[in-house]
């Protein structure tokens, strides 16, 4: 019977991304190696099974969203967001997903910012 060795995510990482393996790539194979892959997904706002794919380097969909919420989320990115000052990226982020609302000044600025041409802003953005 053939004995299956399992590997940590960082070993995985490595062996699927070689010399070209990002910084964020590798912050969150740490993380799922120190935690777990569901929580290193909780962390970032993705589920386990995209980190597994993320670290396998088999994940079809946008690296780049998935980058800047590790690099926020995991290795303290930070943006500068003309309603709130300082914010980690992937708060940004967050932030850029909720819809209209009345119900504060600020959640109506942080709306109207995000849509109207923010540096930071992905809504819209296609690469």
């Amino acid at each position: 019977m053939k004995q299956v060795v399992k590997r940590t995510p960082i070993e995985v990482a490595q062996a699927a991304w070689g010399e070209e393996l990002p910084g964020w790539v590798e912050a969150l194979a740490l993380e799922a190696g120190r935690t777990s892959g569901v929580a290193a997904g909780a962390r970032i706002g993705y589920s386990g099974a995209l980190v597994s794919s993320v670290l396998a380097k088999k994940y079809k969909g946008r690296l780049d969203l998935v980058a800047e919420r590790v690099s926020g989320a995991l290795m303290g990115a930070t943006v500068d967001c003309p309603v709130l000052g300082e914010i980690a990226r992937d708060r940004c982020l967050d932030e850029q997903k909720c819809g209209f609302s009345t119900s504060s000044s600020v959640r109506t600025r942080l709306y109207r910012a995000c849509r109207g041409g923010c540096e930071h802003s992905r809504i819209g953005s296609k690469p």
